[in-house]
Parts: structure tokens; sequence; C-alpha cells
């Protein structure tokens, strides 16, 4: 597999997510100039998650059976209920296309997204590291 796209694309939502759940968990102290953020980030990041998910379905029939692809369906479950949680997170954050200052529910949802994004990105990179997948 050379120069796959996948791991390239992956950067922007990872980026993007993350910085999300820093800004909404900052509005806890700095307030409205934090989370104004929070919404282009996470509309952003679930938007090149789609690029970066096709991309890697593309890539997916190069992927040897064996450990190598029970990985891969576990870093594929577990980014996609990411891309679930951001989405519902994005989505429950707006009135009428305008973002809402985030509660409880939504920074349960960030922090859920994250842990998620983290589980997630260590299967990726255990994909490349320990399988040698992409290299």
């Amino acid at each position: 597999m050379r120069h796959p796209l996948h791991p390239a694309l992956v950067h922007f939502p990872v980026a993007c997510w993350s910085l999300a759940v820093v800004s909404d968990l900052a509005s806890l102290w700095v307030g409205e100039a934090a989370w104004r953020w929070s919404a282009g980030l996470l509309a952003i990041g679930c938007v090149t998650a789609l690029a970066a998910m096709l991309a890697g379905l593309m890539e997916l029939a190069r992927i040897p059976d064996g450990p190598a692809l029970r990985d891969t369906y576990w870093h594929m479950g577990i980014m996609l209920a990411a891309f679930a949680l951001f989405t519902a997170r994005l989505l429950t954050g707006l009135d009428q296309l305008q973002p809402l200052a985030p509660g409880w529910p939504a920074l349960l949802l960030d922090v859920a997204g994250f842990i998620a994004l983290a589980i997630g990105g260590w299967l990726g990179g255990r994909l490349v590291y320990g399988h040698g997948i992409g290299r």
C-alpha cells in the first residue's frame, strides 16, 4: 500500500474535534468567547471525517485477513461511534443554525466523543506501527 490517503486526512477531524472539546470545556471558565468556536470546529471535523472515512473504506480492500483486519474493524466501529457522538453534539448544540452554550449533556457528548476518538486513534496507530499497514 503506497501513500494511502486515509492517514493524511484523519488529522483534520482529530484536530477539529479535539479543539472543539477544549473550547467547550474552556467555556466553563472563559464563557462565550470559548464556546463560540465549538460549532464551527465540530462542523469542519464532521465534514472532513466523512472524507477520511471514505478514503479508509477505499483502502479497506488492501488490509490482509487476520489480526490486522480484526483491528481495522474495531478501529472503524469506534471511529464511527466518535463521528456519531460529535455529530450529535453539533446538532444538539444548534438552535436555528445558531450555536448554543454547552450544557452538561453537550459536555458529556464531548467527553464520550473524545474518549472514542482516542481509542480509535490508538487502534489506527496500532494498524500502522503494529501491523505495518500503509508503510
